[in-house]
Protein backbone atom coordinates (compact mmCIF):
# COMPACT_ATOMS: atom_id res chain seq x y z
CA UNK A 1 0.00 0.00 0.00
CA UNK A 2 2.61 2.31 0.98
CA UNK A 3 4.31 2.05 -2.34
CA UNK A 4 1.14 2.60 -4.23
CA UNK A 5 0.56 5.55 -2.86
CA UNK A 6 4.29 6.62 -3.36
CA UNK A 7 3.18 5.71 -6.60
CA UNK A 8 0.06 8.29 -6.74
CA UNK A 9 1.94 10.93 -5.25
CA UNK A 10 4.92 11.11 -7.47
CA UNK A 11 4.95 13.71 -10.10
CA UNK A 12 5.49 12.80 -13.57
CA UNK A 13 8.22 13.01 -14.88
CA UNK A 14 7.63 16.15 -17.13
CA UNK A 15 6.55 17.52 -13.65
CA UNK A 16 9.76 16.56 -12.71
CA UNK A 17 11.96 17.93 -15.38
CA UNK A 18 10.08 21.37 -15.78
CA UNK A 19 10.85 22.28 -12.17
CA UNK A 20 14.68 20.82 -11.94
CA UNK A 21 15.07 23.38 -15.50
CA UNK A 22 13.57 26.12 -13.56
CA UNK A 23 16.31 26.87 -11.47
CA UNK A 24 17.56 28.49 -14.66
CA UNK A 25 15.22 30.93 -14.83
CA UNK A 26 15.69 31.46 -10.60
CA UNK A 27 19.76 32.11 -12.18
CA UNK A 28 18.06 35.20 -14.27
CA UNK A 29 16.43 36.91 -11.93
CA UNK A 30 18.93 36.31 -9.07
CA UNK A 31 21.20 38.33 -10.41
CA UNK A 32 18.74 40.65 -11.66
CA UNK A 33 17.71 40.90 -8.20
CA UNK A 34 21.59 41.71 -7.04
CA UNK A 35 23.95 43.16 -9.28
CA UNK A 36 22.06 46.05 -8.72
CA UNK A 37 22.85 46.02 -5.05
CA UNK A 38 26.36 44.85 -5.41
CA UNK A 39 27.74 47.53 -7.52
CA UNK A 40 27.23 50.15 -4.94
CA UNK A 41 28.17 48.30 -2.30
CA UNK A 42 31.24 50.10 -0.09
CA UNK A 43 32.99 47.06 -0.01
CA UNK A 44 32.71 46.24 -4.29
CA UNK A 45 33.90 50.25 -5.15
CA UNK A 46 36.82 49.24 -2.37
CA UNK A 47 38.04 46.75 -4.36
CA UNK A 48 37.27 47.56 -7.72
CA UNK A 49 37.62 51.45 -7.29
CA UNK A 50 34.81 54.69 -7.76
CA UNK A 51 33.36 54.44 -11.43
CA UNK A 52 31.12 56.50 -13.68
CA UNK A 53 27.70 55.61 -14.18
CA UNK A 54 28.76 55.41 -17.37
CA UNK A 55 30.56 51.97 -16.43
CA UNK A 56 28.39 51.10 -13.81
CA UNK A 57 25.74 50.61 -16.63
CA UNK A 58 28.10 49.14 -19.13
CA UNK A 59 28.92 46.42 -15.97
CA UNK A 60 25.42 45.58 -15.33
CA UNK A 61 23.95 45.23 -18.79
CA UNK A 62 27.47 43.53 -19.96
CA UNK A 63 25.09 39.84 -19.19
CA UNK A 64 22.50 41.35 -21.59
CA UNK A 65 24.76 41.58 -24.07
CA UNK A 66 26.17 38.45 -23.76
CA UNK A 67 23.20 36.84 -24.11
CA UNK A 68 22.12 38.53 -27.43
CA UNK A 69 25.31 37.58 -28.94
CA UNK A 70 24.90 33.62 -28.58
CA UNK A 71 21.36 33.34 -28.67
CA UNK A 72 20.93 33.22 -32.09
CA UNK A 73 23.27 29.96 -32.05
CA UNK A 74 21.87 28.12 -29.56
CA UNK A 75 18.69 26.86 -31.50
CA UNK A 76 20.87 25.49 -34.19
CA UNK A 77 23.32 23.57 -31.50
CA UNK A 78 20.05 21.93 -29.63
CA UNK A 79 18.71 20.66 -33.15
CA UNK A 80 22.29 19.00 -34.00
CA UNK A 81 22.72 18.10 -30.14
CA UNK A 82 19.16 17.72 -28.31
CA UNK A 83 17.96 20.31 -25.52
CA UNK A 84 19.23 19.15 -22.50
CA UNK A 85 22.85 18.85 -23.50
CA UNK A 86 23.31 22.48 -24.80
CA UNK A 87 21.31 23.56 -21.61
CA UNK A 88 23.75 21.68 -19.69
CA UNK A 89 27.02 23.16 -21.66
CA UNK A 90 25.03 26.78 -20.75
CA UNK A 91 24.39 25.99 -17.38
CA UNK A 92 28.26 25.00 -16.59
CA UNK A 93 29.33 28.15 -18.36
CA UNK A 94 27.23 30.04 -16.21
CA UNK A 95 28.77 28.38 -13.13
CA UNK A 96 32.48 29.87 -14.77
CA UNK A 97 31.05 33.06 -15.49
CA UNK A 98 30.10 33.36 -11.79
CA UNK A 99 33.22 31.35 -10.59
CA UNK A 100 35.23 34.78 -12.66
CA UNK A 101 32.90 37.76 -10.78
CA UNK A 102 33.22 35.87 -7.61
CA UNK A 103 37.13 35.86 -7.20
CA UNK A 104 37.59 39.45 -9.41
CA UNK A 105 40.13 41.33 -8.03
CA UNK A 106 39.57 43.68 -10.87
CA UNK A 107 37.01 45.56 -12.65
CA UNK A 108 37.94 43.59 -16.10
CA UNK A 109 37.31 40.30 -14.66
CA UNK A 110 34.67 41.00 -12.81
CA UNK A 111 33.07 42.47 -16.46
CA UNK A 112 34.51 39.46 -17.99
CA UNK A 113 32.63 37.32 -15.90
CA UNK A 114 29.27 38.75 -16.65
CA UNK A 115 30.05 38.30 -20.43
CA UNK A 116 30.78 34.37 -19.90
CA UNK A 117 27.49 34.13 -17.78
CA UNK A 118 25.78 36.33 -20.56
CA UNK A 119 26.89 34.04 -23.63
CA UNK A 120 25.54 31.06 -21.03
CA UNK A 121 22.34 32.62 -20.27
CA UNK A 122 21.74 32.89 -24.07
CA UNK A 123 22.68 29.16 -24.69
CA UNK A 124 20.36 28.27 -22.34
CA UNK A 125 17.27 30.69 -21.70
CA UNK A 126 15.02 30.24 -24.47
CA UNK A 127 15.89 26.64 -24.69
CA UNK A 128 14.17 25.80 -21.20
CA UNK A 129 11.26 27.30 -22.67
CA UNK A 130 11.43 25.28 -25.57
CA UNK A 131 12.09 22.14 -24.17
CA UNK A 132 9.18 22.25 -21.72
CA UNK A 133 6.66 23.23 -24.24
CA UNK A 134 8.14 19.93 -26.05
CA UNK A 135 7.57 17.65 -23.39
CA UNK A 136 4.34 19.23 -22.09
CA UNK A 137 0.92 17.23 -22.08
CA UNK A 138 -1.36 20.16 -24.25
CA UNK A 139 -3.34 20.93 -21.31
CA UNK A 140 -0.82 21.65 -18.68
CA UNK A 141 1.89 23.02 -21.31
CA UNK A 142 0.98 26.83 -20.22
CA UNK A 143 1.18 26.38 -16.31
CA UNK A 144 4.59 24.11 -16.53
CA UNK A 145 6.28 26.85 -19.01
CA UNK A 146 5.31 29.12 -16.69
CA UNK A 147 7.18 27.54 -13.92
CA UNK A 148 10.08 29.11 -15.41
CA UNK A 149 8.86 32.78 -15.34
CA UNK A 150 7.49 31.92 -11.34
CA UNK A 151 10.99 31.00 -10.65
CA UNK A 152 12.37 33.93 -12.46
CA UNK A 153 10.09 36.37 -10.61
CA UNK A 154 11.04 33.90 -7.15
CA UNK A 155 15.05 35.07 -8.04
CA UNK A 156 14.28 38.68 -7.75
CA UNK A 157 13.74 39.26 -3.85
CA UNK A 158 16.10 36.18 -3.22
CA UNK A 159 18.92 38.24 -5.09
CA UNK A 160 17.97 41.67 -3.18
CA UNK A 161 17.26 40.08 0.62
CA UNK A 162 20.96 38.40 -0.06
CA UNK A 163 22.74 41.41 -0.56
CA UNK A 164 20.89 43.26 2.12
CA UNK A 165 22.19 40.53 4.61
CA UNK A 166 25.61 40.20 2.94
CA UNK A 167 26.16 44.11 2.90
CA UNK A 168 26.84 43.91 7.12
CA UNK A 169 29.95 41.66 5.96
CA UNK A 170 32.99 44.17 6.36
CA UNK A 171 34.86 42.56 3.86
CA UNK A 172 34.62 41.66 -0.21
CA UNK A 173 32.72 38.56 1.22
CA UNK A 174 30.13 40.97 0.92
CA UNK A 175 29.85 41.07 -3.18
CA UNK A 176 31.28 38.11 -3.57
CA UNK A 177 28.44 36.29 -1.59
CA UNK A 178 25.84 36.55 -3.87
CA UNK A 179 27.89 34.96 -7.16
CA UNK A 180 29.04 31.81 -5.13
CA UNK A 181 25.43 31.44 -4.37
CA UNK A 182 25.00 31.28 -8.31
CA UNK A 183 27.56 29.27 -9.09
CA UNK A 184 26.25 26.29 -6.48
CA UNK A 185 22.61 26.53 -8.30
CA UNK A 186 24.38 26.80 -11.87
CA UNK A 187 26.02 23.71 -10.82
CA UNK A 188 23.04 21.94 -9.48
CA UNK A 189 21.33 22.80 -12.57
CA UNK A 190 24.10 21.04 -14.90
CA UNK A 191 24.01 17.92 -12.86
CA UNK A 192 20.30 18.07 -12.58
CA UNK A 193 20.25 18.45 -16.93
CA UNK A 194 21.80 14.76 -16.76
CA UNK A 195 18.65 13.25 -15.17
CA UNK A 196 16.44 15.22 -17.89
CA UNK A 197 15.81 13.20 -21.02
CA UNK A 198 16.01 14.28 -24.58
CA UNK A 199 12.82 15.45 -26.29
CA UNK A 200 10.69 12.72 -27.75
CA UNK A 201 9.58 14.96 -30.32
CA UNK A 202 13.58 15.99 -31.02
CA UNK A 203 13.90 12.31 -31.35
CA UNK A 204 11.37 11.52 -33.46
CA UNK A 205 12.32 14.62 -36.05
CA UNK A 206 15.49 12.84 -36.06
CA UNK A 207 14.46 9.41 -37.04
CA UNK A 208 15.04 7.98 -33.34
CA UNK A 209 11.60 6.66 -32.81
CA UNK A 210 13.10 3.58 -30.34
CA UNK A 211 14.39 5.94 -27.98
CA UNK A 212 11.60 8.62 -28.24
CA UNK A 213 9.25 5.56 -26.88
CA UNK A 214 11.97 5.49 -23.88
CA UNK A 215 11.88 9.06 -23.47
CA UNK A 216 7.78 9.20 -23.21
CA UNK A 217 7.86 6.91 -20.28
CA UNK A 218 10.04 8.26 -18.50
CA UNK A 219 8.71 11.50 -18.86
CA UNK A 220 5.43 10.41 -17.87
CA UNK A 221 3.67 10.97 -20.91
CA UNK A 222 0.01 9.34 -21.76
CA UNK A 223 0.46 6.77 -24.44
CA UNK A 224 -2.63 8.05 -26.20
CA UNK A 225 -1.72 11.60 -26.28
CA UNK A 226 2.12 10.62 -27.35
CA UNK A 227 0.55 8.69 -30.23
CA UNK A 228 -1.92 10.87 -31.49
CA UNK A 229 0.78 13.79 -31.67
CA UNK A 230 4.42 13.59 -30.57
CA UNK A 231 4.77 9.97 -32.19
CA UNK A 232 2.63 11.68 -35.80
CA UNK A 233 4.86 12.39 -38.03
CA UNK A 234 4.86 15.73 -39.88
CA UNK A 235 7.42 16.81 -42.85
CA UNK A 236 7.62 20.42 -40.97
CA UNK A 237 8.92 18.59 -38.24
CA UNK A 238 11.85 17.42 -39.64
CA UNK A 239 15.23 18.24 -38.23
CA UNK A 240 17.22 19.75 -41.11
CA UNK A 241 21.23 20.11 -40.57
CA UNK A 242 21.94 23.47 -41.95
CA UNK A 243 24.82 25.85 -41.24
CA UNK A 244 23.72 29.08 -39.26
CA UNK A 245 23.16 31.12 -42.26
CA UNK A 246 20.94 28.84 -43.71
CA UNK A 247 19.50 28.31 -40.64
CA UNK A 248 18.41 31.56 -40.27
CA UNK A 249 17.12 31.99 -43.87
CA UNK A 250 14.81 28.86 -43.66
CA UNK A 251 13.01 30.63 -40.35
CA UNK A 252 12.63 33.76 -42.66
CA UNK A 253 11.13 31.43 -45.70
CA UNK A 254 8.06 32.03 -46.60
CA UNK A 255 6.37 28.65 -44.78
CA UNK A 256 7.71 29.95 -41.73
CA UNK A 257 7.87 33.62 -41.89
CA UNK A 258 4.60 34.83 -40.49
CA UNK A 259 5.56 32.42 -37.16
CA UNK A 260 9.07 33.67 -36.66
CA UNK A 261 8.59 37.85 -37.43
CA UNK A 262 5.07 36.82 -34.63
CA UNK A 263 7.69 35.15 -32.18
CA UNK A 264 10.48 38.35 -32.97
CA UNK A 265 7.78 40.93 -32.43
CA UNK A 266 6.70 39.27 -29.11
CA UNK A 267 9.95 38.87 -27.35
CA UNK A 268 11.53 42.16 -28.62
CA UNK A 269 7.98 44.45 -27.71
CA UNK A 270 7.62 42.86 -24.14
CA UNK A 271 10.93 44.45 -23.29
CA UNK A 272 10.54 47.50 -25.20
CA UNK A 273 7.78 48.37 -23.35
CA UNK A 274 10.10 49.41 -20.44
CA UNK A 275 9.19 46.92 -17.88
CA UNK A 276 12.43 45.03 -16.75
CA UNK A 277 15.25 47.20 -17.15
CA UNK A 278 13.01 50.31 -17.69
CA UNK A 279 10.72 50.06 -14.71
CA UNK A 280 12.42 47.01 -12.55
CA UNK A 281 16.11 47.81 -12.23
CA UNK A 282 15.10 51.61 -12.33
CA UNK A 283 12.68 51.16 -9.67
CA UNK A 284 14.43 53.68 -6.95
CA UNK A 285 14.95 56.30 -9.53
CA UNK A 286 11.08 56.55 -10.83
CA UNK A 287 9.97 56.70 -7.24
CA UNK A 288 12.24 58.83 -5.89
CA UNK A 289 11.23 61.45 -8.72
CA UNK A 290 7.74 60.64 -7.38
CA UNK A 291 9.00 62.61 -3.85
CA UNK A 292 9.78 59.89 -1.92
CA UNK A 293 12.46 59.53 0.23
CA UNK A 294 15.61 57.80 -0.93
CA UNK A 295 15.26 54.86 1.68
CA UNK A 296 11.77 54.29 1.22
CA UNK A 297 11.94 54.33 -2.69
CA UNK A 298 14.65 51.98 -2.67
CA UNK A 299 12.63 49.30 -0.58
CA UNK A 300 9.22 49.87 -2.11
CA UNK A 301 11.14 49.23 -5.77
CA UNK A 302 13.87 46.44 -4.60
CA UNK A 303 12.25 44.79 -1.88
CA UNK A 304 8.41 45.32 -1.68
CA UNK A 305 8.10 45.33 -5.42
CA UNK A 306 9.89 41.65 -5.61
CA UNK A 307 7.57 39.49 -2.98
CA UNK A 308 4.94 41.16 -4.76
CA UNK A 309 5.64 40.09 -7.82
CA UNK A 310 6.57 36.47 -6.53
CA UNK A 311 2.84 37.22 -4.95
CA UNK A 312 1.07 37.90 -8.60
CA UNK A 313 3.07 35.11 -10.52
CA UNK A 314 1.67 32.35 -8.64
CA UNK A 315 -2.08 32.10 -9.33
CA UNK A 316 -0.54 33.56 -12.62
CA UNK A 317 0.98 30.37 -13.46
CA UNK A 318 -1.85 28.22 -12.80
CA UNK A 319 -4.34 30.03 -14.65
CA UNK A 320 -2.10 29.66 -17.92
CA UNK A 321 -3.88 27.40 -19.07
CA UNK A 322 -8.03 28.38 -18.11
CA UNK A 323 -7.10 31.99 -19.48
CA UNK A 324 -5.99 31.28 -22.28
CA UNK A 325 -3.15 33.72 -24.37
CA UNK A 326 -4.47 36.23 -25.96
CA UNK A 327 -6.96 36.97 -23.12
CA UNK A 328 -3.56 37.06 -21.13
CA UNK A 329 -1.93 38.89 -23.78
CA UNK A 330 -5.64 41.78 -24.55
CA UNK A 331 -6.05 42.22 -20.52
CA UNK A 332 -2.59 42.90 -19.42
CA UNK A 333 -1.58 45.33 -22.78
CA UNK A 334 -4.93 47.82 -21.35
CA UNK A 335 -3.67 47.29 -18.08
CA UNK A 336 0.02 48.53 -18.84
CA UNK A 337 -1.26 50.93 -21.22
CA UNK A 338 -3.24 52.82 -18.57
CA UNK A 339 -0.74 52.94 -16.05
CA UNK A 340 1.97 54.43 -17.97
CA UNK A 341 -0.43 57.37 -19.50
CA UNK A 342 -1.65 57.85 -15.57
CA UNK A 343 1.84 58.29 -14.79
CA UNK A 344 2.75 60.65 -17.50
CA UNK A 345 -0.55 62.54 -17.29
CA UNK A 346 0.38 63.46 -13.97
CA UNK A 347 3.93 64.63 -14.63
CA UNK A 348 3.32 65.88 -18.33
CA UNK A 349 0.20 68.54 -15.58
CA UNK A 350 3.10 69.02 -13.44
CA UNK A 351 0.75 67.79 -10.23
CA UNK A 352 3.28 65.04 -8.86
CA UNK A 353 5.30 66.96 -5.78
CA UNK A 354 7.01 65.61 -2.56
CA UNK A 355 3.53 66.19 -0.33
CA UNK A 356 0.75 65.77 -2.69
CA UNK A 357 -1.40 62.56 -3.52
CA UNK A 358 -0.53 62.60 -6.87
CA UNK A 359 2.87 61.13 -5.82
CA UNK A 360 1.01 58.15 -4.44
CA UNK A 361 -0.59 57.60 -7.66
CA UNK A 362 2.44 57.66 -9.55
CA UNK A 363 3.94 55.02 -6.87
CA UNK A 364 0.66 52.74 -7.08
CA UNK A 365 0.55 52.87 -11.10
CA UNK A 366 3.84 51.70 -11.12
CA UNK A 367 3.29 48.88 -8.80
CA UNK A 368 0.09 48.18 -11.36
CA UNK A 369 2.25 47.82 -14.46
CA UNK A 370 5.29 46.08 -12.86
CA UNK A 371 2.71 43.02 -11.56
CA UNK A 372 0.23 43.27 -14.29
CA UNK A 373 3.38 42.84 -16.95
CA UNK A 374 4.28 39.69 -14.41
CA UNK A 375 1.29 38.06 -14.67
CA UNK A 376 0.46 38.62 -18.07
CA UNK A 377 2.97 39.34 -20.89
CA UNK A 378 5.81 37.60 -19.02
CA UNK A 379 3.90 34.34 -18.48
CA UNK A 380 2.75 34.30 -22.14
CA UNK A 381 5.53 36.13 -23.90
CA UNK A 382 7.99 32.96 -23.89
CA UNK A 383 5.53 30.59 -23.93
CA UNK A 384 3.71 31.83 -27.42
CA UNK A 385 7.30 32.22 -28.94
CA UNK A 386 7.95 28.46 -28.45
CA UNK A 387 4.88 27.01 -29.43
CA UNK A 388 3.86 28.41 -32.58
CA UNK A 389 6.84 27.11 -34.14
CA UNK A 390 6.72 23.51 -36.07
CA UNK A 391 9.99 21.36 -34.77
CA UNK A 392 12.00 22.20 -38.19
CA UNK A 393 12.18 25.94 -36.74
CA UNK A 394 11.55 25.50 -33.42
CA UNK A 395 14.71 26.25 -31.50
CA UNK A 396 16.24 28.45 -33.60
CA UNK A 397 13.48 30.51 -34.16
CA UNK A 398 12.93 30.61 -30.86
CA UNK A 399 16.64 31.32 -30.05
CA UNK A 400 17.04 33.93 -32.27
CA UNK A 401 13.66 35.53 -30.42
CA UNK A 402 15.50 35.41 -27.18
CA UNK A 403 18.57 36.97 -29.12
CA UNK A 404 16.10 40.27 -29.96
CA UNK A 405 15.15 39.75 -26.09
CA UNK A 406 18.33 40.72 -24.95
CA UNK A 407 19.35 43.16 -27.22
CA UNK A 408 15.64 45.26 -26.34
CA UNK A 409 16.51 44.83 -23.21
CA UNK A 410 19.82 46.47 -22.94
CA UNK A 411 18.65 49.12 -25.09
CA UNK A 412 15.77 50.41 -22.96
CA UNK A 413 18.25 50.04 -19.87
CA UNK A 414 20.89 52.13 -21.64
CA UNK A 415 18.05 54.69 -22.64
CA UNK A 416 15.79 54.52 -19.87
CA UNK A 417 17.68 57.14 -17.45
CA UNK A 418 18.69 58.84 -20.58
CA UNK A 419 14.96 59.49 -20.74
CA UNK A 420 14.10 60.48 -17.48
CA UNK A 421 16.59 62.92 -17.69
CA UNK A 422 15.27 65.09 -20.36
CA UNK A 423 11.66 64.76 -19.09
CA UNK A 424 9.56 63.58 -16.46
CA UNK A 425 7.05 62.12 -18.30
CA UNK A 426 8.05 61.56 -21.72
CA UNK A 427 9.87 58.30 -20.81
CA UNK A 428 5.88 57.02 -19.54
CA UNK A 429 4.21 58.02 -22.53
CA UNK A 430 6.62 56.35 -24.74
CA UNK A 431 6.34 52.95 -22.80
CA UNK A 432 2.38 53.65 -23.37
CA UNK A 433 2.14 54.06 -26.76
CA UNK A 434 4.51 51.06 -27.25
CA UNK A 435 2.47 49.31 -25.36
CA UNK A 436 -0.55 49.87 -27.33
CA UNK A 437 0.68 49.09 -30.42
CA UNK A 438 1.69 45.89 -29.27
CA UNK A 439 -2.08 45.49 -27.69
CA UNK A 440 -3.52 45.95 -31.18
CA UNK A 441 -0.74 44.02 -33.16
CA UNK A 442 -1.25 41.00 -31.22
CA UNK A 443 -5.33 41.94 -30.84
CA UNK A 444 -5.36 41.75 -34.72
CA UNK A 445 -2.68 38.69 -35.38
CA UNK A 446 -2.43 36.73 -32.17
CA UNK A 447 -4.51 33.06 -32.63
CA UNK A 448 -5.00 30.92 -29.35
CA UNK A 449 -2.83 28.33 -28.27
CA UNK A 450 -4.26 26.94 -25.20
CA UNK A 451 -4.81 23.52 -24.90
CA UNK A 452 -3.99 22.85 -28.29
CA UNK A 453 -1.19 20.56 -29.33
CA UNK A 454 1.75 21.89 -30.93
CA UNK A 455 0.95 19.60 -34.06
CA UNK A 456 -2.57 21.22 -34.27
CA UNK A 457 -1.23 25.15 -33.59
CA UNK A 458 1.12 24.85 -36.58
CA UNK A 459 -2.00 23.89 -38.92
CA UNK A 460 -3.43 27.21 -38.41
CA UNK A 461 -0.17 29.10 -39.56
CA UNK A 462 -0.43 26.96 -42.82
CA UNK A 463 -3.60 29.15 -44.09
CA UNK A 464 -2.74 32.87 -45.09
CA UNK A 465 -2.41 35.40 -42.43
CA UNK A 466 -5.88 36.01 -41.17
CA UNK A 467 -7.11 38.35 -38.65
CA UNK A 468 -7.76 36.52 -35.53
CA UNK A 469 -8.89 39.32 -33.35
CA UNK A 470 -11.62 40.14 -35.91
CA UNK A 471 -12.59 36.09 -36.44
CA UNK A 472 -13.10 35.85 -33.25
CA UNK A 473 -16.10 38.59 -32.81
CA UNK A 474 -17.05 37.14 -36.22
CA UNK A 475 -17.73 33.97 -34.50
CA UNK A 476 -18.89 35.10 -31.48
CA UNK A 477 -21.69 37.28 -33.26
CA UNK A 478 -22.47 34.28 -35.54
CA UNK A 479 -23.10 32.30 -32.36
CA UNK A 480 -25.40 35.38 -30.49
CA UNK A 481 -27.59 35.31 -33.92
CA UNK A 482 -27.74 31.56 -33.82
CA UNK A 483 -29.27 31.68 -30.28
CA UNK A 484 -31.57 34.68 -30.78
CA UNK A 485 -32.89 32.41 -34.20
CA UNK A 486 -33.33 29.29 -31.84
CA UNK A 487 -35.15 31.55 -29.22
CA UNK A 488 -37.41 33.03 -31.90
CA UNK A 489 -38.15 29.64 -33.52
CA UNK A 490 -39.27 28.40 -30.33
CA UNK A 491 -41.44 31.34 -29.66
CA UNK A 492 -42.71 31.04 -32.78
Amino acid sequence: MGSSTFERLKPAGYTTASILLSAGGWLNGFDTGSIGAVTVMPQFVEVMGPQPPTIIGLTISMILFGGALSSPFAGQLANKYGHPRIITAGAAAFALGSVLQASASSLGQFIAGRLVAGLAEGIYLGLLNVYVCEIAPSKSRGTLASMLQLATAAGLPCGYFTCYGTVRISDSLAWRAPFIMSTIVAVMLTGSCFYVPLSPRWLVANGRRDEAARSIARLGIQAAEAEKDILSFRDEDVQKRLGFLRSIGLIFSKPYRVRTVLALFILGMVQLCGIRDGVLFYAPLLFAQSGLSKSSASFLASGLSAILIVLISIPAMFLADRIGRRASVLAGGVLLTTTMLIVGTLYAAEVVTPEGAARWVVVVSIFLFALSYSATWAMVGKIYASEIQPGSTRGVSNSVAQGLNFLTNAFVALITPILLDHSAYGAYFLFAGLSMFTTIVLGLYMPETKGQPLETIQEVFSRPLQLHGARSMERGGMRRREHIGMELSVLG
